[in-house]
């Protein structure tokens, strides 16, 4: 009867990391800079999520530059944000005698995070700016429409700019509500009739008749509400063009697990 009880007590093992497995995060890299920012006080300037800038008392413009609006005027393209954070300041920016002039008029300036941080989380940090302030954006009509219907609709409240978030969700398997874009995603849509369910019911057919799938819907605080009255004619295929623009033409997103620095 001991080898019995040997055998138990490894299959238990077994399905223990088979669960922790399974339940190990994979964050997209937005999610990761937008925790990266909140731990290496970005908000405490740029505001909550970075979408609010402070007053900056003596700057032409009165305000820190916001990541939501204000990037454009100062980086365009992923290399200009990193040189920003990296540096405090671009090449091109640094070279403009009356921006520096404007700039140390100002009360708050911007730090430069070289050797603060490394450059894998540098990335991240990027990833997370052009997240907020809606880079890149699809040239597709469809997806455009999709995005913006996105806003409409409030799905980015919960699933972030574009969709490209992993907020923190308790009570749900991961712990976060899963990005659009995310390693996560298949497999809660295997394809655009999921999706479709999704958005209409606030759930898939395959995943309503899983009890334990349905058991942790009904665990988790933020839950994925039924659209179905509040959509127009073609939304749903809208937001699956601009998902599926995301999941194949948008920024890498470079999800990996969540490890002791990206905890919130």
């Amino acid at each position: 009867m001991r080898w019995i009880a040997l055998v138990v007590v490894g299959l238990v093992l077994v399905a223990g990391v088979a669960v922790a497995v399974a339940r190990r995060p994979q964050l997209p890299a937005p999610e990761r800079g937008r925790r990266l920012a909140e731990r290496t006080g970005c908000f405490g300037c740029h505001g909550p999520d970075g979408i609010r800038g402070a007053k900056n008392p003596g700057r032409t413009d009165k305000t820190v530059p916001n990541f939501e609006g204000d990037v454009m005027m100062y980086a365009n393209t992923p290399d200009e944000i990193h040189e920003w954070i990296h540096n405090g300041v671009t090449h091109k920016k640094a070279a403009s005698i009356v921006w520096r002039a404007d700039r140390d008029r100002g009360v708050l300036r911007m730090p430069a995070f070289k050797g603060r941080i490394g450059e894998r989380d540098m990335d991240d940090l990027v990833a997370y700016v052009m997240a907020a302030s809606g880079m890149p954006e699809p040239d597709d009509s469809l997806a455009a429409r999709g995005l913006q219907r996105a806003d409409d609709l409030g799905c980015v409240g919960c699933h972030g700019p574009g969709g490209r978030l992993a907020r923190t969700n308790p009570g749900s398997w991961k712990g976060y509500v899963p990005s659009w874009d995310g390693a996560d995603f298949p497999e809660l849509v295997r394809d655009s009739t999921e999706f479709r369910e999704w958005v209409e019911r606030g759930v898939c057919r395959r995943l309503e008749t899983n009890l334990f799938a349905a058991f942790l819907q009904r665990r988790a605080v933020l839950k994925m509400p039924a659209y179905e009255k509040h959509l127009e004619s073609d939304d749903v295929t809208a937001l699956w063009a601009y998902v599926t623009w995301l999941r194949s033409e948008g920024l890498p997103t470079n999800a990996r697990p969540m490890g002791e620095h990206d905890h919130e």
